[in-house]
Order: structure tokens, then C-alpha cells, then sequence
């Protein structure tokens, strides 16, 4: 036994024994006051504002909500916890000192997210109404992170007195396995047991027998072996010499025993850091003259990666943390996309497994078809047992077409006919599936509507129950046909038609752009609405458009299929500020029946589709329109923790001094939120790559007010690497070369009203 760490003197122990603390569920089904739709099912329930910021950490299937002091469960007001494949493992982990809560000192995250560091110290402990142990004499650091579904904690207290100090270091501890439906707000019927074993003096096993057959473990091992042990705390004597120090390890796995020694800890610190070096050294990275802007470039890198998961298929972006730490089918590739032109590995590992888990049957209660592409898939008790209905669900309209547009994409950007073959049959399956049950009622548009009640109301990306309605609020019925769903068609069918071209097929290549071409004019009379200056939201069952000025409207630019005669409405229609709140582009104009700044969809900033609206604004040559979008992003990443964008936040207007409202269930950090700046630096640099010439052009780049010069390091073509910068020249910009290794040509393309210029620098002979 470490000397420093004895028995507890009966002096020294807890006059906490009897807390205990326990998270209760709530309803699964929230009675909404809502007349045309009473019930929400999968409702995020609002939870009361916490006394303690949150930080996250995430390993693969595995995460961490901590507070600052580095506990879980020690307030109330968050979705703490220590989770692995949608079960919670850990629901307190608190540490005290003589049974009171240390100060902070301070904590943080490591700038690539890999570890948390907490300092803290001790209160003034008192005996018989004397202090005898003075507050800020005991230095407490705290290290935590996670790997392979363990995570990791060791303790250093370090004596800062001239005199010798003891005190009593309790842990506390305990799980109630809920499943993230649980903790989201679900309530369920039964459960399954719990059970406790302590196993030496060391070890804690907390098991849970679901009612789905699999039973879950949380093993918990301290080293050295605390003092006192039972089955929710484990207590120290801790007594420290003069500047002395000592270290407590702590490990808790989800995925069989647990070791906390010494050794473990600094091999799996060393491993987390290997890994993560190896998954970002293929990534191109990007500098500006603005140091804020950098420091937002960091953290959206380094959130996006710690999102990424190793499957079987290739790393994943998941989708967010808390709420969405799983496969999601629209949002791994809607960020494969933002970080296509930095990190094309990413769409390989996305493209593959979605084909590898691509729907092969029909199943109502999967909302699935042949040649669907997933939804969301989950892990945990409650999928399992079919409590919702998300094991393996299908109930998106529009991961199926993104998922053909990611491939034309990555062959775009890539060259790579290796895996375009591999994966032309699930091409193929899928854009079967939209001219087949796609087409609900046979009319040349593709339409969504549940199979059965339990699956999602809304299928497209704004999927709340009151998001897609008519100019007077009423709720949209029937099958309904997405007016951004018909833009992700017709872009799917032209990169098929392309990819088909690439593969010798040309009669399909040609029928496909017969098809793609047909549907825009189609597109172009259905929703098109003079009297809003803008795209419908939507047709409903009766193909009654809903007269809604929406966000959706302007992924058609994205995708191309908007009418070049009314692209200059549509950007004057957005750059109202009814659209813009200043901090970006609302998902609904200000205004419209169902406005709401406060909602999830219905008046709020989602960063990742002003990504899109900005990439679609480049794509018809109204890059002025992006600097708004740009600076309204990079100026509420400044206010936010971290300076994180997160999933969404509130829609209201930007006012002097305050920053942006913050929306309380939002994920942070979120995936496609944190690749959405590269989208939009993208879309400002006109980036496009031509692998067959080995080209990387740049069309028409600017630069936004306050940034001089944007730097790119490491951009990879086929098996060419170029550094290179762009610099604000006067009133226009130039290109720098800086590096260039293997084959590669790059080219300044500059489109004025009646030529185009081009500068080179060819480095591929």
C-alpha cells in the first residue's frame, strides 16, 4: 500500500455517506400544446440550466460528458455521463474532499481533444469550528481521457503547506445503464436488474441484465486500493509530507475488467495520441491572417476528428455528442462533403458503410426498401428490444440521393474508379429505389410518408413534426415532396450520369442526364413561387405548395438545379434581414406562420446549412453573398465556448455587446457543424479539383474583410502535395505557390464580363 494512502481515521470520514444521486427518465411521448399534432414523439427533453459547464470526450463508440470539475452527476442540469453504444456506464463519478466539493481552480480540454485537465483544490476544512486545513494547500490535477471503451483518470495531490496535511479523498460512484432514450427523456414500462459485486480490494463491477438478453458491465479499479470500498464510493487517507505529492489511478471500462495501474494509463495516453497523428496526417490544414478565425479553424478541426469513429468500413464522422454519437446516414454525408476537398478518406469510409448497411428488404417498421440508405442506426437496450424503432432505421427521404451525390463527388475530387466500381451496384440499388418507392405516387417527384406511426412524421433534414406547413401555419399532409430532395435528385442523377460515363457505360450515362434534365424543368414550374421570391418549401399530398420562404429553397443552388433567371430573386430574397439574423441564415424568413427564433427548425441558425446556401451562392457566381454567411458564423463562434460552433443556435437578431442565443439541447459539437467553415472557405476560394489533368483551380477566390491572406498547407491531389496561399492583392488576390511535390498544376481562373483569365503554376512535368 502507498504509505501516503491509509485507513481513514474516523475523524476523517465522509459526513456525506448517506447522498446518493439519481437521474430520473421522463415520458417518451411529451403532450405538446400544439392542436394539429398533440404528441412529440423522440422528444429532447429541455433540462434546467447546470451551475457547470459541460466538456466532452469521445473515443470511437464511446463518450464522456464531465463538468468542469471533470465529475458526472454531481448537478443537475446536463446529460452527464460515461456512454458506449447508446448505454450510459457511468451516472456519477464525483470526487470530494472530507466530504465536500474541491474549488476549481480551472479546466480544459486539450486543443486536439484528446484529454481533459482539471486543477482543483481543497475548502477550508473545518473541525469543531476550527479550520485545519486552510483552502488552496492541497494542488488536486485531474487527467481524464478515453480509448477503446475505458476511460482513464488518474488523481495527482500535491502538499503546498510547510506542514504535514491529511484529508479524507472520496470517490463516488454509480450507473443506471440507462439507454440515451432514457436519458433523452424516455420513460420506460420495465427494466431489467441490476446488480453489485466488489471483487478484492480494488475492483467494482456494477452489471445490468437487460431485458434484451445482454448483460452490461461497468468495471471500475482503483490503484493503489483505496482505504474503504463498497459498492458506490471508494475512500482515501490521503497524508502528505511538506510538498510532497501522490497519484491515484482510476479506470472504468465498459467492455470487460478493468486495470488502473500506472503502466496502462501512460500506454493507452501514448496510443490516443498515436492514433489520432495517424488519422490526421493525410489532412490538409488551413491558416489565415486572422488569429480568431484560426483559433475557430482549430477547434472545428480537432471536433470534427474527435467525432470520427474507426467501423469496419472506414472512419465515420458521427453525428454529434450527446444526442446523435451513432451512424447517422444524411449527416456522415453532408460532412464527408464539407470536408471532401481537405480529407477525401472521410467519403471513403462514409460511402462504405453506408453501402454495406444499405437497406436490402422491405420492413414498415424500418421505413426501409431495397436500396435505401440508412437513417440512423443505435445499439443501445431500448433499439434492440424495438422500443424505438432506430436500430437500424431507414426514415430519411434524402439520405439515398446524397449518398449517389457523395460518390459522383468523391470521383470528382478524387479520380478514384477503384471504388467507384466497387460500389456502382449499390449506385445503382439506390437510384432504383428513388425513381421506384421514392416516387410515391408516380409523378416524376420523390415524396416521403411513414410507414407506420412510430417512425418520424418529417423525413427530410428538418425532421421536428410542425417544420414542413403551409403560408398559414397549417401542418403539411399526405406524401410530401421537399423542394431541397428534388435538387439532391436531380444533382445525384448528373454525377451518376458522370460516373457512369467514367465507367464505359454510356446509354445509362445518357438516360441519366435525360432524366436529370427533365426533372429540372419539371422542378422549375412546380415550386417556383413569384408572390414569395422563392422556391415552395414543399408539395404536400394534393401537390398544393407550401408558400414558405425557407433555407431548403436554397440548396437548390448547391445543387444546381435552381433557374439562372431567378437566382438573382433568390439572393435578394435571402439577404433580407428577414433571412439573415447577422449571425447567419435563419432556416425560416422571420415572418412565416411558424416562425420561431427559439425553435429547433423553425427561425434558427443551423451552421451547416448556411454552409450549403454558401457553396450554392459560389456555385451561380454571387460570392459577395458568402462574406455575410462566413462573418456571421466566425462571429458567433467567437462568443461560444470554446469557440465551438455547435449544432444550432436561437435565430434572433445580432445586438450590440451580446452575443448569440444559445439553443439549451443543441449538440456541441456536432459534425457538419464543425466542417462547416471549410464548406464555406471552399465556396470563397472556388476550389475545384480535375485529378485527370492533375489540376487544382482556383475560380474567382476572395477574401473576406479582415482576412489578407489564407494559407493552405498539405493538399493532396492523386499523388501530388502543394502548399500554397491566397493574398489580398489591392482590390483583387493573387496566388502564392509555396511548395509542390509529384504532379500538379495550379490555376488562378479569373471570370471577368467578357474574358477569363488564368494564371499557373504546372508543376506536373
Amino acid at each position: 500500500m502507498n504509505p501516503r494512502l491509509e485507513p481513514v481515521p474516523q475523524h476523517m470520514k465522509s459526513p456525506s455517506d448517506h447522498l446518493s444521486f439519481k437521474i430520473e427518465g421522463s415520458r417518451k411521448s411529451l403532450k405538446m400544446p400544439n392542436h394539429d399534432h398533440p404528441e412529440q414523439p423522440f422528444y429532447i427533453q429541455g433540462m434546467g440550466q447546470t451551475s457547470r459547464k459541460r466538456k466532452t470526450l469521445k473515443h470511437n463508440d464511446a463518450f464522456a460528458v464531465f463538468d468542469s470539475h471533470g465529475d458526472i452527476g454531481a448537478v443537475g442540469g446536463g446529460p452527464d455521463g460515461f456512454f458506449d453504444s447508446d448505454t450510459r456506464f457511468l451516472s456519477r463519478f464525483e470526487v470530494l474532499i472530507n466530504g465536500m466539493q474541491p474549488l476549481l481552480l480551472g479546466s480544459n480540454v486539450r486543443d486536439d481533444n484528446l484529454h481533459m485537465y482539471v486543477d482543483l483544490t481543497n475548502p477550508d476544512i473545518t473541525e469543531n469550528e476550527t479550520i485545519v486545513l486552510p483552502k488552496d494547500t492541497i494542488h488536486i490535477s485531474r487527467a481524464i481521457f478515453l480509448r477503446d471503451g475505458v476511460m482513464y483518470v488518474r488523481l495527482a495531490l500535491e502538499n503546498h503547506s510547510e506542514k504535514r496535511n491529511e484529508l479524507a479523498l472520496s470517490i463516488d460512484f454509480e450507473n443506471d445503464f440507462a439507454d440515451i432514450f432514457e436519458v433523452r427523456g424516455s420513460r420506460r414500462k420495465k427494466r431489467g436488474h441490476s446488480r453489485k459485486r466488489i471483487l478484492g480490494t480494488g475492483n467494482v463491477i456494477l452489471s445490468y441484465d437487460g431485458l434484451d438478453g445482454i448483460r452490461r458491465d461497468t468495471s471500475i479499479f482503483f490503484e493503489p486500493a483505496p482505504a474503504q470500498l463498497s459498492d458506490a464510493r471508494a475512500v482515501y487517507a490521503v497524508r502528505l509530507r511538506p510538498h510532497e505529492r501522490t497519484n491515484i489511478f482510476i479506470s472504468a471500462s465498459s467492455r470487460g475488467p478493468a486495470t488502473a495501474s500506472t503502466a496502462p494509463f501512460f500506454k493507452a495516453l501514448r496510443a490516443a495520441d498515436r492514433d489520432h497523428k495517424r488519422a490526421t496526417r493525410d489532412v490538409a490544414s488551413i491558416e489565415t491572417s486572422s488569429a480568431t478565425v484560426n483559433e475557430t479553424l482549430c477547434r472545428s478541426m480537432a471536433d470534427f476528428y474527435m467525432l470520427v469513429s474507426t467501423t469496419a468500413q472506414g472512419p465515420y464522422p458521427y453525428a454529434g455528442i450527446p444526442w446523435y454519437s451513432t451512424t447517422f446516414g444524411r449527416d456522415g454525408l453532408i460532412a464527408a462533403m464539407q470536408m471532401l476537398w481537405l480529407d477525401p478518406n472521410i467519403a471513403r469510409g462514409v460511402l462504405r458503410r453506408l453501402a454495406a448497411l444499405q437497406a436490402t428488404q422491405t420492413d414498415a417498421s424500418k421505413d426501409s426498401q431495397a436500396g435505401k440508405i440508412l437513417h440512423e442506426m443505435r445499439g443501445g437496450e431500448m433499439a434492440s428490444l424495438n422500443e424505438v424503432p432506430f436500430g437500424l432505421y431507414y426514415g430519411s427521404v434524402d439520405s439515398t440521393p446524397l449518398f449517389v451525390m457523395l460518390m459522383g463527388q468523391y470521383v470528382e475530387r478524387t479520380g478514384d474508379l477503384d471504388l467507384l466500381s466497387e460500389l456502382w451496384g449499390n449506385v445503382e440499388r439506390a437510384l432504383k429505389w428513388i425513381d421506384t418507392y421514392g416516387d410515391l405516387d408516380d409523378d416524376g417527384f420523390v415524396e416521403y410518408k411513414r410507414a407506420v406511426e412510430t417512425g418520424l412524421s418529417n423525413q427530410g433534414w428538418k425532421d421536428s413534426f410542425d417544420s414542413i406547413f403551409h403560408a398559414d401555419g397549417k401542418l403539411a399532409s399526405g406524401a410530401i415532396a421537399l423542394v431541397e430532395v428534388q435538387a439532391y435528385i436531380y444533382a445525384a442523377k448528373l454525377h451518376a450520369s458522370n460516373c457512369a460515363r467514367k465507367l464505359g457505360h454510356e446509354a445509362r450515362s445518357a438516360q441519366l442526364r435525360a432524366e436529370s434534365d427533365h426533372l429540372r424543368q419539371r422542378f422549375q414550374r412546380a415550386f417556383w413561387l413569384d408572390e414569395i421570391g422563392c422556391y415552395a418549401l414543399a408539395l404536400d399530398g394534393n401537390k398544393s405548395p407550401c408558400a414558405v420562404r425557407s433555407s431548403n429553397a436554397y440548396h437548390a443552388l448547391y445543387c444546381g438545379i435552381a433557374s439562372a433567371e431567378k437566382v438573382d430573386i433568390l439572393v435578394k430574397t435571402l439577404s433580407r434581414s428577414d433571412f439573415n439574423s447577422g449571425w447567419g441564415i435563419r432556416t425560416l424568413a422571420r415572418g412565416e406562420a411558424r416562425y420561431n427564433p427559439m425553435s429547433y427548425h423553425n427561425g434558427s441558425v443551423w451552421p451547416h446549412d448556411n454552409a450549403i446556401i454558401a457553396a450554392g451562392l459560389a456555385r451561380y457566381g454571387h460570392k459577395s453573398a458568402i462574406v455575410p454567411i462566413f462573418n456571421g458564423l466566425c462571429k458567433a463562434a467567437g462568443w461560444m465556448d470554446q469557440r465551438r460552433l455547435p449544432e444550432l443556435f436561437c435565430g434572433f437578431n445580432v445586438k450590440r455587446g451580446r452575443g448569440p442565443t444559445l439553443y439549451p439541447v443543441a449538440c456541441a459539437p456536432q459534425a457538419w457543424a464543425s466542417g462547416s467553415l471549410f464548406m464555406v472557405i471552399q465556396a470563397m476560394l472556388g476550389l475545384e479539383f480535375v485529378p485527370d489533368s492533375h489540376e487544382i483551380r482556383l475560380c474567382n477566390p476572395i477574401l473576406p474583410p479582415g482576412i489578407d491572406e489564407i494559407t493552405i498547407r498539405d493538399l493532396k491531389l492523386r499523388e501530388a502535395n502543394v502548399d500554397f496561399s491566397v493574398r489580398r492583392d489591392g482590390s483583387a488576390v493573387s496566388l502564392r505557390v509555396i511548395r509542390a511535390e509529384g504532379p500538379v498544376r495550379l490555376t488562378l481562373v479569373l471570370h471577368s464580363a467578357n474574358d477569363v483569365l488564368e494564371h499557373t503554376h504546372d508543376n506536373s512535368q
